[in-house]
This record gives C-alpha cells, structure tokens and sequence, in this order.
C-alpha cells in the first residue's frame, strides 16, 4: 500500500513533464522503514487504527504499559509494535522508559 505525491515544482504550472514524474516517483517520500513493521504487525495496527481510530496509539501505548507492569512480556512487545506501526515517537518514548 503506497501512496505517493510529487508536487510540482513551480507553482505557475499545473502539471509535472514526464520525466519529472518519474524521477519524483523512483523512491518513497515518507519516512516509514518496512524494516521495522513486519506485515502482520502493520495489518494489526490498521485494524487497530481502524476500530480506535486516532486514539489508536494512545490505547495501544496503555495496553503496552498494562502488560508491562502484569510482567506479560510477549503481550508488551506486540503492543509496543503496534504502537510503534501508528506512532515511531510514542514507541520509542514507550521502550525507553
């Protein structure tokens, strides 16, 4: 699931040439790293997303820390990635404490 927008680069002109497009178009403009979300955890946290809506980090942050203190280690960890999937800041911020 990409989504990409290359915006033009004068604003008189409404449309990119082709050759521009293209070279807008070869790599990713978002700052998202596939690396670290493997695909079961990003389908997770968009169903995550999608139930909670954009308190969805939050609530995954405070299942995380729930876990946490319970001493469920697995569970902690699949929420902090899904915390992760939603917001990097909130789960690096989550992992450090």
């Amino acid at each position: 699931m990409s989504i990409r927008f290359a915006a033009p680069q004068h604003a008189i002109r409404n449309r990119m040439e082709c050759v521009e497009a293209q070279a807008a178009c070869r790599f990713p403009a978002n700052d998202n790293n596939p690396k670290h979300v493997s695909e079961a955890t990003l389908r997770a946290a968009l169903r995550h997303f999608a139930n909670h809506g954009l308190e969805a980090a939050k609530l995954a942050r405070a299942k995380a820390q729930k876990a946490q203190r319970d001493g469920d280690d697995q569970t902690y960890l699949w929420w902090l990635e899904i915390c992760r999937a939603l917001d990097r800041r909130m789960a690096t911020q989550l992992a450090a404490s």
